[in-house]
């Protein structure tokens, strides 16, 4: 699996667009829109290195978006899905919250509902306790 930032994303793109158009090169395994970049993870290497090669650039309602590797850490991380969160919720009132537990490594809050990254397991199990 590959993480693929996409940044400058117009308003307009839609969660199921974006799936649709990495889908050309592979299997979409998550597809995440956060304002205006977004994230998706892609089932192999090749598959993301032609999506790049391709998409890097390409005009979408009129804005060249970028694609890229993510810049991910590279620790390994126990990923948690928030659910039911309050529009006036910040990501850093969010991550604020889950680093009473532990580390957190990323944060990302997408409409109702965010993920978490976690840099250890047994954070994360109290976490959600």
């Amino acid at each position: 699996m590959v993480k693929l930032f996409i940044g400058n994303l117009p308003r307009e793109a839609t969660e199921q667009e974006i799936r649709s158009l990495f889908e050309q090169y592979g299997k979409v395994l998550e597809c995440d829109i956060i304002k205006n970049y977004g994230f998706v993870h892609i089932e192999d290497k090749t598959a993301a290195e032609d999506a790049i090669r391709n998409l890097h650039h390409h005009k979408l309602h009129g804005v060249c978006i970028n694609v890229e590797a993510s810049k991910n850490k590279s620790k390994a991380s126990t990923k948690l899905h928030v659910g039911n969160i309050s529009p006036a919720c910040t990501n850093l009132e969010l991550r604020a919250k889950f680093e009473e537990y532990g580390p957190v490594i990323e944060c990302d809050i997408v409409k109702d509902y965010a993920f978490v990254h976690m840099e250890r397991a047994e954070d994360a199990v109290e976490a959600i306790r």
